[in-house]
């Protein structure tokens, strides 16, 4: 999964940026799930979701404020 850059994040709306942040958050409950049974082969995806996350959050409460 490639990293998310904020400038193409920033052209999305609002309702596109809720759909890509449900899609990670369900990604990170599976990388959960995985991590816990030792099957996560890759751990640093785990990381790598969680900052997605967040920078798409950041975001979002950009476009909320403004």
């Amino acid at each position: 999964m490639a990293k998310l850059q904020a400038t193409e994040l920033r052209s999305k709306s609002i309702i596109e940026l809720n759909a890509l942040l449900l899609g990670l958050q369900r990604d990170l409950f599976n990388f959960r799930m995985k991590k816990n049974t030792g099957q996560l082969q890759q751990s640093h995806l785990f990381t790598g979701v969680k900052k997605d996350i967040a920078r798409v959050k950041t975001i979002i409460g950009e476009q909320a404020g403004s």
